[in-house]
Order: structure tokens, then sequence, then C-alpha cells
């Protein structure tokens, strides 16, 4: 046989440069690091192979990897004339999509369901923002490719993610267990049974499971402190705020080499432990703020950007940077930044501001349509718990307690009971000023 990917398909390269491309591309799937350095050693090997000069330009567009994403882009085309109609519909497919246009790669998908990088990139998950903010779109994607499949233990680990999004864990759970006896460092599968230890609240059970693949078969895993924010949720959950300090300090303190991940992971966890009722002197904001490129803050890629620029700004309590934040979405194109994205910024600023109330009903009316900005229920949950803030700011304690058992509804959680107890109390519950109750009472 010549050369192949992974899943059969042929490549016109040399061997080298096809064993290196490989590479790359299992580096992704598994969410291991060095995927750029393979790929670019690809197309140094064989300049004219069009599939890694593609891959090249996908992990410019996706990942903000340092790539001039128009010349991979012209190199790919120009050399898939000499390629298989199946790689010159791939290279035409990124082409496309880096350019705007998913639908191509969603049509190729139809043709060739075992393109697993072009799968790998349709989808919404930890490593790419998907072609769709539609869920059910999406599952629609990888149910048609399952088929093709079989047991293969990375797209075990996508199904399990699809399956924790529907609210069937169990499914979820068997999934990224099968898929971790084959692989057991594969970041999609390990971060499906994060979801469903959490969603489920089974939170001492999902935090030893967590920190023991961390440090052990997730080790080298890319965007590993994303893992670390799940261990967070844990125990902030557990109502363990000592250990979500210690996790901060060892694990999630920013960085310049993090990028965004600053801002979806730090950032969020800073403002959810400032929420939580008995925390004390949590780190400031600012150390996130300092190493956050201002253009997130300022103009944000995608909603689910927006959405935590939103939330860093607000714990920093910085009115005018959300209302920049607000008139840059309410400024784009794209429906999402100016409907949902666009009116948090403005109803966090509300709260800022010292209008609680108002805030509390903007949050509200959102609510409903937040699911558009992509992630995860467990990371936009920041959003309900900043409402519950706001309403017990308000003296609206009735409703406070509403939304909280709603949360208690769906999982236990000690951290939602403190919730509880706190809207219970009168005096004004305000983050910046610590009036908590004793949080290490049972």
């Amino acid at each position: 046989m010549g050369c192949v990917d992974r899943y059969g398909l042929p490549l016109t390269g040399g061997a080298d440069a096809v064993a290196a491309y490989n590479r790359g591309v299992g580096n992704l799937l598994r969410l291991e690091e060095g995927s750029l350095h393979a790929v670019a050693a690809s197309v140094a090997l064989d300049p004219t192979f069009a599939l890694g000069h593609a891959a090249m330009a996908l992990l410019g567009h996706e990942l903000c990897a340092p790539v001039d994403i128009e010349a991979r882009v012209r190199d790919a085309r120009l050399h898939a004339r000499r390629s298989t109609d199946r790689e010159r519909s791939h290279v035409e497919a990124v082409a496309r999509h880096v350019e705007g246009d998913s639908r191509p790669l969603v049509a190729h998908l139809r043709r060739h369901p075992t393109d697993a990088l072009l799968l790998s990139v349709a989808v919404p998950t930890i490593a790419f923002a998907g072609v769709t903010t539609v869920p059910e779109d999406a599952w629609e994607i990888v149910e048609r490719c399952a088929p093709a499949y079989g047991d293969d233990w990375w797209f075990a680990g996508l199904l399990a993610f699809m399956r924790q999004e529907q609210g069937r864990f169990d499914e979820a759970m068997q999934l990224s267990c099968l898929s971790l006896d084959t692989e057991p460092g594969a970041g999609h599968s390990a971060h499906a049974r994060a979801h469903a230890h959490y969603e489920t609240g089974d939170h001492a059970g999902g935090l030893a499971w967590m920190d023991g693949w961390i440090t052990g078969a997730g080790a080298q895993v890319d965007s590993l402190c994303h893992f670390s924010w799940h261990a967070a949720m844990h125990e902030l959950s557990l109502g363990d705020l000592a250990a979500v300090r210690h996790r901060y300090d060892t694990q999630l303190r920013p960085a310049p080499g993090l990028g965004c991940r600053n801002l979806v992971d730090s950032a969020s966890l800073l403002w959810r432990w400032t929420l939580t009722p008995g925390s004390r002197d949590v780190p400031g904001i600012d150390q996130v703020l300092a190493v956050v490129d201002d253009t997130l803050l300022s103009g944000p890629p995608t909603p689910f950007m927006a959405l935590h620029a939103a939330v860093a700004l607000c714990a920093a309590e910085d009115a005018e940077g959300l209302a920049t934040l607000a008139r840059s979405c309410a400024s784009r194109t794209e429906r999402t930044h100016t409907e949902v994205a666009a009116p948090l910024a403005r109803a966090l600023r509300r709260l800022v501001l010292g209008e609680p109330s108002a805030a509390a009903d903007a949050i509200a009316a959102i609510e409903p349509q937040l699911w558009r900005v992509g992630g995860s229920d467990a990371q936009r949950e920041v959003v309900e718990e900043t409402r519950i803030c706001a309403l017990v700011r308000a003296g609206r304690h009735a409703e406070a307690l509403r939304v909280i058992d709603r949360r208690l509804d769906r999982r236990h959680c000690r951290r939602d009971e403190w919730f509880q107890a706190q809207a219970q109390l009168t005096e004004i519950w305000s983050p910046s000023t610590v009036t908590f109750f004793d949080a290490s009472a049972d």
C-alpha cells in the first residue's frame, strides 16, 4: 500500500512528509502538543504536499498558530492539482472554511466521513470551534459519520462528548472509558469523561480521576490547563476552597504562553471563586488581564470569547471596558454577537455600575439564548451564577432561591447549598465586600 493516513485514505506526498503529517494529525486527535511542528515538517520534507499546506492553514485559522494562512491556502490549491479527487476536495473545503464558508467542508464529510481531521474541525470541541453554533447540527454530522468508524478510539471520544451534551451521561461515560482503555492519553475522551462526571454531580469521583489523569496519561496533552479547570470546578462544587487556591497557584495561574486559555479558564475560575460564599483573598483578576491581549477584551473574535471577556471585565469592575466590548459586539454582522454577546456585556456593566436588579433582569432575558455562544453548559453556568449574585445584591432573595433550586435539581453541589443558605440571609451579597458566612461549617 502507498502513502495513506491513519484511516487508509491515500495521501500524495513523499513517505517522510506523509509520516510527519500523520504524526501531526495524530497529535491533534489526541490533543497532544507538537501538531504544528510535525505538520510544518511535512511541508519542509515535501513542499508539494498539498494536505500539509492545508493543515498549516487550518492550524493558523483555528488555533491562532503563527502561520501565513493565505500563503498556505495558495500552495495547497496549487499542489492539489496533482493529488486525488478526495485530496482536492479536502483542500478546497479547508480553503473555503478559512475564507468563512464551511458548507464545502460539510459536503466533503458526506462523501469522505473518515477524513478525521476535517470531522474534528467540523464539531465544536475543546480544540475547534466547529462549523455550527446549533448543537443538533453538529450531532447530525457525527451520527452520519459513525458507521464508517466502527469502534475506533478517537471517534468514540468524539461521540462521548456529543452524548454528554445530549444528557446521555451513562453512554458518554461508557464510550469515553472504552476509548481511554485503548488510548489512555486521548484528550477528547478525557474531556467527555470530565463533563460526564461534572454533570452527574460525581465531584469526588471526577476529581480523583482527573487528578490522576493530569499527572499521568494526560500529562502531554495540549491545553492541559483546561483539564485543571475541570478539576477546580469539582473542588469548587465540593466546597474545598483551599484546594481551589492550590490548584490556581500550581496549575491555573495565568501566563503569556497560554493565550485565550487565560481568559476562558483562569479568569472564569477567579470570578466563580469570588462569587462562592466563604471565599476570602481571591487573587485579583489583574493577573489575568496583564497577560491577555487587549483585542480579546475589546474585540473578541467569537461570541464564546466575548462571554469570557465580559466576565473578566465584570470581575475587574471595568464599566468602560464593558461598554467598549458591547459596542464592538453590536457592530458585528454575526447575529450571536449582536443578539447575545452585546446584551450580556451591557447587563454585566449594569452590575458593575451598581444596578443589580436591572442586571439580573437583563441576564434573565439573555439566558434562553446563551447556548448560541458555544462552549459547554459547565462553562456557560458562570452567567447563571452572576445572575444569582445580582438577585441577592438587589434583595430579590426569593427569585435567587428559585434559580438555585433549579441548579440543585440538576445535580448535588455543596457550593449551591452555600448559595442557598446565603440567599436566605438578609444582608446584601457583594463579591467585592466579604460578608459571607463561614463556608467551613456543615
